[in-house]
């Protein structure tokens, strides 16, 4: 009797040992991964490069991890292998470029230049009506995405005082300026002129509440320019790695989004291929607990501000839309930062940039931060 309680005491040890090996295994690869910056102190640049870009890759979608970032890359590689080529070539170029200029160290590493060039590439793939492997497209890829980091450097200098994130500006006023200056009729690099959200068609009055429902994952994917339901799960799931509470937010934005376009009565096509969601995706992640500590306020803040991305984004798409450009994510942009600069009762939960991690550590930072507080005024009462 006492050798087989023994043995169950043994064999339930070691369960617990191997569990306790699998959760501190799972937490080296969610979160922001910092111990991959200090591992990788003193290797090869060439090595620090990739680290700094699959930062970049995942920065897209507000997250910081590159295992996410490499989750992601392998995503836009089963999406389109071109379009997988661009963005590579686009967080490349920004992040090289800004290593020559000499960028804040920290920046450079933590992937801040990377991700805008990444988006100018992608969408310049996207709006290119001259096909997939059209060489020329390279070129203004590198010119568009190193330039990215001159408009993110000036910036920031203005972002600064008010402790505000450059975020995707420089993106977005880079692509809206190459599609401006090349037009449809280009002869090297010709455009797909952008289609206005609401410019309804005769056969448009029905919806198929299933391809609705199918749009909602598709518009965390959206944020890549991915339009295939496996490659958008499979960022669903980089995203998830770096944070549930992430993408829990991601997916609830979406679905506000998907919301607020059937509201407005935009293109099915929009509802379908999830364009109507992902701004609000963007601006639900972005306050629900990566600039903001989690509350059940801060969480309905998020579907607010997810709302107020869509409808801005309705509104953008269908004035940019007369002269064929496209809304981008200037919606969730704007919106975000106007929640950021929110006054009042709210403002004690926003985090203050420099000080943002995953939504889980920001949370926990401050329960730690509360508690010493509380410790002090206790230790200070007479």
């Amino acid at each position: 009797m006492e050798t087989n309680s023994k043995t169950e005491e043994e064999t339930s040890r070691s369960r617990a040992t191997t569990a306790q090996c699998v959760l501190n295994g799972l937490r080296l690869c969610t979160g922001d991964m910092e111990h991959m910056d200090k591992y990788m102190q003193g290797r090869f640049f060439v090595l620090q490069l990739v680290l700094w870009g699959l930062r970049g890759v995942s920065r897209v979608i507000l997250a910081n991890n590159p295992l996410s970032g490499a989750l992601i890359m392998a995503a836009l590689c089963w999406e389109s292998r071109w379009q997988a080529l661009l963005g590579t070539v686009g967080v490349l170029a920004s992040t090289i470029t800004a290593v020559i200029m000499g960028q804040d160290s920290a920046e450079v590493s933590g992937g801040h230049h990377g991700f805008n060039g990444m988006l100018v590439s992608l969408l310049m793939g996207v709006f290119s009506s001259a096909g997939d492997w059209y060489w020329w497209l390279l070129l203004p890829a590198c010119l568009g995405s190193a330039t990215c980091v001159f408009l993110y450097s000036g910036l920031s200098s203005v972002f600064h005082h008010w402790d505000l994130p450059v975020s995707v500006f420089p993106f977005n006023t880079i692509i809206l300026l190459y599609l401006l200056c090349t037009g449809s009729d280009n002869p090297y690099f010709p455009h797909l002129p952008a289609i206005p959200p609401g410019a309804l068609g005769p056969n448009d009055t029905k919806l198929i509440a299933v391809e609705v429902i199918r749009g909602i994952p598709l518009g965390v994917g959206q944020i890549y320019a991915c339009v295939a339901l496996g490659p958008c799960l499979l960022i669903l799931g980089a995203v998830l790695l770096y944070s549930p509470l992430l993408a829990v937010h991601a997916l609830l934005g979406s679905a506000v989004g998907t919301l607020a376009g059937l509201s407005m009565a935009v293109k099915p096509d929009f509802l379908y291929s999830g364009l109507s969601g992902f701004n609000g995706s963007l601006g639900c992640m972005a306050v629900g607990g990566l600039f903001f500590t989690f509350s059940w306020r801060i969480h309905l803040l998020a579907i607010a501000n997810a709302f107020l991305s869509a409808y801005a984004d309705i509104a953008l798409g269908n004035l940019l839309g007369t002269v064929g450009l496209p809304a981008c994510s200037w919606a969730a942009t704007l919106t975000t930062t106007l929640m950021m600069l929110l006054t009042g009762s709210l403002a004690a939960y926003r985090i203050p940039v420099s000080q943002v991690m995953a939504p889980e550590d920001n949370l926990r930072s401050r329960s730690q931060w509360e508690a010493g507080n509380t410790a002090e005024r206790e230790s200070t009462d007479v």
